[in-house]
Parts: C-alpha cells; structure tokens; sequence
C-alpha cells in the first residue's frame, strides 16, 4: 500500500472565536509534533505552513483536521500536550481500524474542532517535504 502527502492541499483555513486561545493551543500541539518555530502571524491571524488560522469576523469554522506524526510516542504527546492547552479529549491514543497500522488520537481544539494526529505505521517517506521556491 501506499500513501501521498502534501500533494492535494495548498492550505487549510479556520476561522475561530478566540485567536489567542487558539495560537495557544495550536503552538503547543505543533512543538508536540516537533514544528517548532514555524508560526507566522498578523493582527487577525496566524499560520504555520499549510494551517491558517484567523479571528472569525462572524462564523467560527467546523473542521475535522489530522496531522501526521512520526511515531506513536509523538501521537501521545500530541494528546497530552493539546489537553494541556485547553482542549479537551475526543479519542485516546490508541489503534484504529482505519487500516492496518493506524495510530491515532483526537482532541477538540478550542472551537470544537476535531483535531487529530495520526501514525500510519512503518513507512518510508521520499522526502520530509516539499520546498517551494518563487522563480
């Protein structure tokens, strides 16, 4: 089996109520993962590679959204790290049936949204990602 990253996505975009709640919460769940000093911000918003986060002028956004994470050690620092940071279980660690090899957990991020880390198993990766340079 095999499986693509990176490749269908150019950015996710939510809207929340509380923007530094949620820069809290997000900063703390991406240094779980290891992407640490990756946030860049504005007044109103905030991003960290693919994920971009702004103040909601009216609706807050509901999204289910899954990060990968190397190993299953870093799905179980993900949970604890996002109940540290306010939000709140939605999914121990654990295997899934997903697939063979699936290891996830979830929380709910400060607005509700589903916010999950995944392990897929053993695998090999091309590359660690995709650099973009602006010709």
């Amino acid at each position: 089996m095999e499986f693509h990253r990176g490749r269908l996505f150019d950015h996710v975009h939510i809207r929340v109520s509380d923007l530094e709640a949620s820069k809290r919460f997000y900063l703390a769940v991406l240094n779980a993962l290891g992407h640490s000093g990756v946030l860049h911000e504005g007044p109103d918003f905030f991003y960290a590679d693919e994920l971009f986060v702004s103040l909601a002028d009216s609706q807050v956004t509901r999204v289910h959204l899954a990060f990968q994470a190397p190993d299953p050690e870093t799905v179980s620092a993900f949970h604890e790290t996002a109940l540290d940071a306010g939000g709140k279980d939605n999914g121990r660690p654990g295997e899934r049936s997903y697939h063979p090899g699936y290891y996830a957990a979830f929380v709910l991020d400060p607005d509700g949204n589903n916010i999950e880390a995944v392990y897929h198993g053993p695998s090999n990766r091309s590359t660690s990602s995709v650099i973009i340079t602006p010709t």
